[in-house]
């Protein structure tokens, strides 16, 4: 094999081995619908207290049961009514969701908030996604008309303008082919390198559009979706917060903020309810 034949698959191993880290480990053991217990059960009905469903949407390599067996029993038990999708599945892969092209997934997230509301007899829903789940209804939101059905989207650790893998994307022109094959076999990698045709339609702008809150919840110690202040978002009805600065002592990365960290929990508890929001602390684990 040519040297740089071996050089772009070793970067092509590389930079899926960096995204892997969004497959939460109990993957093997997926199904296509949540436990029953409770969470995606359409006969559930939004109180007073929690009058918007909940729609969690997975991150890249994830699923609408592995990424959310923390957080949605979590929220369920807290009284929301808690639903999640599976999106973004390419042909004879299993398992393993999310790597469509992100336009597309979107379009299916809008079907299925359009059938959460129908069951639910609610106006609007809430959104909360894991790093491209968080980047990912913006499209929706932005493009699709998910405006006018959306109260609130909380993104945690979301790849919102994109990644530079800790700057190996920044190596992809010095590699002639290794965007193509990409593109062609995980769309949905391609679209989250950071300047790529999809983020700059998403973010040309502007990051928001009127009358949904955002909230960002980021980790400085994410190794996927890099630098973590490109998470961030700019313009009116956003919040950015960094789990540090609500416990010095989190040392949650990327994967780990998602799945299981509760002190995050509590932050999107709180980004769900402002209005009834207790402050976020390194105590909150025990919440």
């Amino acid at each position: 094999m040519l040297p740089w034949r071996r050089a772009i698959r070793a970067l092509t191993a590389v930079l899926l081995t960096a995204a892997v880290t969004l497959i939460p480990t109990a993957a093997a053991q997926a199904a296509t619908a949540a436990p029953s217990s409770g969470w995606n059960n359409y006969g559930c009905k939004p109180s007073a207290a929690h009058p918007r469903p909940v729609v969690l949407v997975h991150g890249t390599f994830g699923n609408s049961v592995d990424n959310w067996l923390g957080l949605a029993p979590y929220l369920k038990n807290r009284g929301y009514c808690v639903f999640s999708l599976d999106y973004g599945q390419l042909p004879g892969v299993p398992f393993f969701y999310g790597l469509g092209p992100v336009d597309e997934s979107a379009e299916q997230l809008s079907d299925f908030v359009d059938k959460v509301l129908a069951a639910t007899g609610a106006e609007e829903a809430d959104i909360v996604g894991h790093s491209q789940g968080g980047m990912m209804p913006r499209y929706y939101l932005k493009f699709l008309g998910g405006a006018e059905k959306v109260n609130a989207l909380v993104g945690i650790a979301p790849s919102n303008h994109g990644t530079t893998l800790v700057g190996l994307a920044r190596l992809l022109p010095y590699f002639p082919g290794i965007e193509n094959l990409l593109t062609e076999h995980t769309p949905a990698l391609a679209d989250q390198i950071a300047g790529s045709d999809f983020l700059t339609k998403l973010n040309e702008g502007g990051d928001t559009v009127p009358g949904v809150r955002y909230t960002v919840l980021a980790t400085k110690y994410d190794q996927v979706v890099t630098p973590y202040r490109s998470q961030y978002l700019s313009g009116p009805d956003v919040r950015n917060i960094l789990l540090q600065d609500l416990c010095p002592l989190d040392l949650s990365e990327h994967a780990s903020i998602g799945l299981f960290d509760r002190i995050a929990f509590h932050a999107v508890e709180g980004a769900l309810d402002p209005a009834n929001a207790k402050r976020t602390t390194c105590a909150s684990v025990f919440w």
